[in-house]
């Protein structure tokens, strides 16, 4: 059992910064998902949290998408921590329901998925989600580990370092 479930981006995956940076310190899994298939990336997921039941999932750009479709399907509603989700990119063009539980992390300067995606993403979701903007921030947002945000996100949702 991981607390932690990664969903890794386009150009991404199991052994991208993110995801070494979470194994490392919460002994998160980072399952590989299928980046040619959007419904195969979606069934991944979902088979990845079904097995480890995580308390929080963190998903990026691409997996983001996953995770906001995992959302809107019901198949995951704990909470997630969205880091430039590329939902709208990817043709959801709706709203995180209301009563999702999150925080959505994206740069202001990211030139791949327009800072406006995530405003449209949290719009009709209540309080329950958070939208935090990372002033300077590139789509890649490595940042938001060495600045300790990503940390603070997780904590901020019940997920404790582990140092794995």
């Amino acid at each position: 059992m991981s607390s932690i479930v990664f969903l890794h981006g386009l150009e991404s995956g199991p052994t991208g910064t993110k995801a070494l940076w979470l194994r490392a310190r919460y002994g998160a899994y980072t399952p590989a998902l299928d980046t040619t298939s959007f419904p195969e990336a979606v069934a991944g997921a979902a088979a990845a949290i079904a097995e480890h039941s995580p308390r929080v999932v963190v998903a990026s750009s691409y997996g983001g998408a996953v995770a906001t479709r995992l959302v809107l399907d019901g198949v995951w509603s704990g909470p997630t921590v969205f880091i430039a989700p590329a939902a709208h990119r990817l043709g959801i063009d709706v709203s995180l329901p209301p009563g999702t539980r999150g925080i959505v992390i994206h740069g202001d300067l990211d030139d791949i998925v327009p800072l406006e995606d995530s405003h449209r993403l949290v719009a009709g979701a209540g309080e329950g989600i958070e939208l935090w903007t990372i002033p300077g921030g590139d789509h890649r947002l490595n940042q938001i580990l060495k600045d300790g945000t990503l940390s603070l996100a997780l904590e901020k949702l019940g997920v404790p370092v582990q140092l794995a």
